[in-house]
């Protein structure tokens, strides 16, 4: 698994996405915790849940259905009053449900692991993603700060924290250039 960081800088980039006059500061915070909540599922090792469980490491908290719940909570969580007040609510949705299912395929492209439950709880099937270039954290946050570790944060940075910078950085340039295009001023109104 990626590490709690690195889920939780997608979680707060994808807040980028949302329509004018949603909060954007309380948005990032909610996606930033959201993105990463799914690994709060290592609490059934300590309880006893096998890995493969369906409650399990990577299992119902990784999966599309656990996504589409939370990005329902946090949709109704986040203010978004005004005449466009279902688009809003409805773009809400579909960014906290992308920043949540984030974690799964993050995961996917890891080198360790069960697969994860994307389907569950409807299908027990785990999978991962055909291209497995991120290098696997260790659960215990100890074993991280360890010597020797800094080849995790560096895969993490590589394949993905670049490839986000680029494209927030494409975003906000394409958003600032479209705000300053007479035309697309005109096609807003």
């Amino acid at each position: 698994m990626p590490t709690a960081f690195t889920h939780m800088l997608i979680g707060a980039a994808a807040s980028q996405l949302a329509p004018a006059g949603v909060p954007k500061g309380r948005l990032a915070v909610l996606l930033a915790l959201a993105a990463a909540a799914p690994d709060l599922d290592v609490i059934g090792f300590s309880l006893g849940v096998p890995y493969g469980a369906l409650l399990g490491h990577r299992g119902l908290s990784h999966s599309l259905f656990f996504a589409a719940l939370l990005g329902a909570a946090i949709a109704l969580a986040v203010p978004a009053r005004g005449p466009k007040f279902r688009r809003n609510l409805m773009a809400i949705f579909f960014i906290a449900f992308a920043a949540v299912a984030s974690h799964g395929l993050l995961d996917a492209a890891t080198d360790a692991g069960l697969g994860i439950g994307f389907l569950l709880p409807f299908s027990d099937q785990r999978y991962f993603l055909p291209f497995r270039p991120i290098a696997t954290a260790p659960i215990n946050p100890q074993r991280f700060f360890s010597a020797g570790r800094w080849h995790l944060m560096i895969s993490e940075m590589l394949w993905v924290w670049l490839p986000l910078a680029a494209l927030t950085l494409s975003f906000q340039l394409g958003r600032r250039m479209g705000r300053s295009d007479p035309r697309s001023q005109a096609l807003s109104r």
